[in-house]
């Protein structure tokens, strides 16, 4: 029963390769855009502050902050871009600012504080490891003081995340699974032609196919990792070109990595050595120049091992 089921869908699959082809490209650049087209309704609920069983508002320091940015930046259609309270400890964004959803900037709580108000951090969770973390041992303190950014350090994350979504970067990011899976079929079957294996053994012609599959996943990771960080770079740049003040906030990752993980009795040996291959490879970059980001906070803190668990327990409760 399964074999004349397989040929059947093989024939058919032969047959109109061209139209699933198109469909299956249309259908990955859909379901990749996706959230970024229906910010409000998908990426918003997966992000948003709450507070005591409550959507936590933004501050009016920080939405006059975002508009200031977003005057900074050059941005025209303000009323494309709205800010929204968002859990973790750095910004995050999704939408496109032309379609009538706009675009979604999410900013977190830290933002906001000071050295003498620091509810913003010591009022959340945070997990290393599994254990909780007391913010007022000197582990809690050095990471507190780490996660405090300079004004500067608040523009220039808040402007990367405007410039990334101004430049239509969301576009082109889901524009690379359809494209290497267009590529990988196309270049199958022209080489399939090429050498002749449409009329060779079916064992020849399978062996074949799994290879051209392993080297289109393959590619497909490359390509992903490499437009991701050309993207980054391109938003980076733009972003610390805005002003002297935007340049000199460009390297705000790198108080976290200045962190020492020893000091740290929660972390694991495991975690200390990915966490110093991480600081060794950001600090090389940021020094050298090459790149102006160093990855997110987030990707600072996955170094740190830190799994952030931001669920307001103190203020639920």
């Amino acid at each position: 029963m399964a074999v004349p089921f397989l040929w059947k869908a093989a024939a058919l699959v032969e047959k109109y390769r061209t139209g699933l082809l198109a469909v299956s490209c249309a259908g990955l650049f859909g379901a990749n855009l996706s959230y970024h087209v229906f910010p409000e309704q998908t990426f918003k609920q997966l992000y948003q502050c709450w507070t005591k069983g409550q959507p936590a508002e933004l501050s009016e320091k920080l939405r006059t902050l975002f508009h200031v940015v977003l005057g900074d930046a050059g941005v025209k259609s303000v009323n494309c871009y709205h800010p929204f309270a968002a859990f973790g400890f750095h910004p995050v964004s999704a939408g496109i600012p032309w379609l009538p959803a706009g675009s979604l900037v999410g900013i977190p709580a830290n933002f906001s504080i000071t050295a003498e108000d620091t509810q913003g951090i010591v009022n959340r969770v945070a997990m290393i490891n599994g254990r909780k973390v007391d913010w007022e041992s000197k582990e809690g303190l050095a990471l507190k003081e780490a996660l405090m950014f300079s004004p500067e350090a608040q523009k220039f994350a808040i402007a990367r995340e405007v410039v990334y979504l101004q430049s239509n970067s969301p576009i082109v990011y889901a524009a690379v699974p359809p494209a290497c899976l267009a590529g990988t079929c196309l270049s199958g079957v022209a080489i399939k032609q090429l050498l002749g294996l449409y009329s060779g053994p079916m064992v020849l012609r399978g062996i074949y196919n799994i290879t051209i599959a392993a080297i289109g996943l393959v590619g497909y990771f490359l390509a992903c990792d490499a437009v991701s960080h050309t993207l980054d770079y391109r938003s980076d740049r733009k972003a610390a070109t805005i002003s002297k003040d935007y340049a000199r906030g460009e390297f705000y990752p790198l108080p976290l990595l200045m962190i020492n993980p020893w000091n740290f009795p929660l972390i694991s040996s495991d975690l200390m050595e990915i966490f110093e291959l991480g600081k060794r490879h950001c600090t090389a970059h940021a020094l050298d120049k090459e790149f102006y980001w160093c990855g997110t906070i987030h990707t600072v803190a996955c170094c740190l091992s830190m799994t952030i668990e931001c669920d307001q327990r103190s203020n639920m409760q």
